[in-house]
């Protein structure tokens, strides 16, 4: 087994809890509060900005200008590819990009992308960079896809566009690159590196399930 594949197989229960939780299941039959939705959307748009900041510290670890290509794809990916939905929900509650930027993250999320954070700078190198990054990517196409299969429904929700750009083919695609290039990051390791890589890639996935555990309660501030 690979050890990507591994780490997957390893945190499924956690990511299942995410795909049960609150936001997600009324998220699926329509059913959930629009504010909670505008608090997610706003939530995530500070996470994303402090994720980019994960992209900057892989940069200054690697070691050949392949890697700086990686890592600005995957920038870029996360840019366009899911900025565009983003935006899109923004101008909805009649909100921008520049609005919210001023707006603290709530503590779930501000452990997160202090987790995150703490993994990319401190660590020894690429592999503990990638394991923090790794898990948003591949636990909301596994996500999606599943939300997807059980409750076709959601398509006729107005969430459909979010759930969309994560379950569709581009985005497997891109978390089966994203994948593999961690599968190579990740090569060779020590053992002592090797566990602390699953570690990172754990507490992650579990930051993930707070994080959906906190969308199901508004923000009071946007």
């Amino acid at each position: 087994m690979s050890f990507v594949k591994e780490l997957v197989e390893e945190n499924l229960p956690i990511w299942q809890q995410c795909l049960d939780s609150e936001f997600l299941t009324k998220l699926e039959n329509g059913t959930l509060d629009e504010a909670c939705f505008k608090g997610y959307i706003v939530e995530d748009s500070l996470y994303l900005r402090e994720y980019a900041k994960v992209f900057a510290w892989g940069m200054t670890k690697a070691e050949t200008m392949e890697t700086v290509r990686n890592y600005y794809s995957l920038l870029s990916f996360v840019n366009e590819g899911e900025g565009a939905t983003r935006l899109y929900y923004l101008k909805r509650y009649g909100l921008t990009d520049a609005q919210i930027q001023t707006l603290p993250l709530r503590p779930e999320n501000r452990a997160y992308a202090d987790t995150m954070i703490e993994a990319a700078k401190n660590g020894r190198g690429e592999a503990e960079c990638i394991m923090a990054c790794l898990p948003c990517m591949l636990s909301y196409g596994w996500i999606f896809q599943k939300l997807v299969e059980r409750a076709p429904q959601v398509k006729a929700t107005p969430y459909w566009p979010l759930v969309r750009d994560y379950a569709d083919k581009g985005y497997e695609d891109a978390c089966r690159a994203w994948a593999a290039y961690a599968e190579k990051v990740c090569t060779g390791l020590t053992p002592e590196r090797t566990e602390n890589c699953k570690a990172i890639f754990k507490q992650c996935s579990e930051h993930e399930l707070h994080f959906w555990e906190m969308s199901a309660k508004p923000r009071n501030d946007v």
